[in-house]
């Protein structure tokens, strides 16, 4: 790209950028299995005004933006009160799941550096945890374990975890659900060996955080994950994700205000400008991001939550009820929220070229490796694409059998 020799209007600008997403699969259709979380254009035009609004505003300038210092402090309020955190917990504002769940594990490492005097640490993991957790181990110097899942429900296998602890070991991580498998691990038991062997413990909610509460509400039977149970230290969760909030915007929530203050704040004052205090691995923080979750929760409120996870329940149902009817497929289980798995239940029939056969039809399909599958996560929007889903992957079935085609794709990078 060279730069014009004269700036450009908005409109020459404009039709630049419609330019450039003409080939985008179309989130407005729903077409997308993942990426992104979409209501309907009322929500979304209060958070364009919200971000607007502050769109200057550095979050990083409490001083100078007090606005912002409020507004934080409301939407992780919301959150302690969502998740049940007890009276002295704390929260932090962040730019998503991967910098809740970095935080996480660096407030994880310097405690157990100061209280265990462990330099050689290492967390525990169950192999369906997000690679947030190995990027943020690569990046801190710990060692992550993965323990394969051997349960056939793809939860966390308790004794296959305690198995690999040992004298430096500092963590435990649960998913709150996982996102391969959209299954819940067994955060009650997690808690009990954390206690058991004085290990830290973080939930990762980035995908159920703001959802399974309301989930929980419709009558939908949900595992005990939160706050609430104990040895449970630290939780991530996305108000980007199900919170319905613009990106990038998620909460890391810990137990105590000590934690925070003590293990998570940077404080530095060697250099001749004087403190520099900071909570996130970033600097400047768009101000943006915080109005825009705020406004979403003031935009939705609890009646806007619920009505959110009924639509998606509703749609799984009517997802997985159609996939159910069409011969040679079958919905992997168990699948405990908004994410689910359509597999291959004919030898014969290969799901990845299926995948392929969608991608032609417009379809941005998310792949799953292990077990090969279709890797659906949904949002309030797909409601819109259920008949058309499906007759798509009746043809998919269809055209795959015909043609015996069989599909060289290893799968999605997300």
């Amino acid at each position: 790209m060279e730069l014009p020799k004269e700036g450009l209007a908005w409109r020459e600008i404009e039709a630049l950028l419609n330019d450039a997403k003409k080939d985008d699969v179309s989130w407005r259709d729903a077409r997308m299995a993942v990426y992104y979380y979409y209501l309907d254009d009322e929500l979304a035009d209060v958070q364009k005004r919200a971000y607007a609004a502050f769109w200057t505003e550095n979050s990083l300038g409490k001083r100078a933006f007090p606005s912002l210092a409020k507004l934080e402090s409301d939407v992780v309020d919301f959150g302690l009160a969502l998740l049940n955190a007890p009276d002295d917990a704390a929260g932090t504002f962040t730019s998503g799941g991967s910098e809740s769940i970095f935080l996480a594990v660096q407030t994880a490492r310097d405690w157990a550096r100061e209280t265990k005097g462990i330099r050689e640490p290492n967390f525990v993991v169950p192999r369906t945890a997000h690679p947030a957790f190995s990027r943020a181990g690569h990046a801190l110097g710990i060692d992550v374990r993965r323990v394969p899942t051997t349960r056939n429900d793809f939860k966390a296998d308790i004794g296959a975890m305690a198995s690999r602890i040992d004298d430096n070991t500092i963590g435990l991580v649960g998913s709150a659900p996982c996102y391969p498998f959209g299954v819940f691990d067994p955060i009650r038991e997690l808690g009990e060996l954390a206690l058991s062997r004085g290990l830290w413990l973080h939930v990762d909610a980035c995908v159920g955080g703001f959802l399974s509460p309301y989930v929980k509400r419709l009558g939908h039977a949900l595992p005990d994950w939160d706050l609430s149970v104990p040895g449970v230290m630290s939780l991530s969760a996305d108000l980007h994700k199900h919170g319905m909030a613009a990106k990038g915007a998620s909460l890391m929530l810990l137990r105590s205000k000590e934690l925070k203050e003590k293990y998570q704040t940077f404080d530095f004052r060697e250099w001749e400008r004087g403190p520099y205090i900071a909570w996130t691995m970033q600097g400047t923080r768009p101000g943006g991001a915080v109005a825009a979750a705020w406004a979403t929760l003031q935009h939705l409120g609890d009646a806007g939550y619920l009505r959110c996870a009924r639509m998606i329940m509703d749609t799984k149902k009517a997802l997985t009820d159609g996939i159910g009817r069409i011969p040679g497929l079958a919905v992997l289980e168990p699948s405990e929220l908004s994410i689910f798995v359509t597999r291959s239940a004919d030898p014969a029939l290969d799901i990845g070229a299926v995948s392929d056969a969608m991608g032609t039809r417009g379809w941005l399909i998310g792949r799953q490796v292990e077990p090969p599958g279709i890797h659906m996560h949904l949002n309030p929007s797909h409601e819109r694409m259920v008949d058309e889903y499906l007759a798509d992957l009746a043809w998919a079935v269809d055209q795959v059998r015909k043609s015996g085609a069989r599909s060289g794709h290893a799968g999605s990078t997300y």
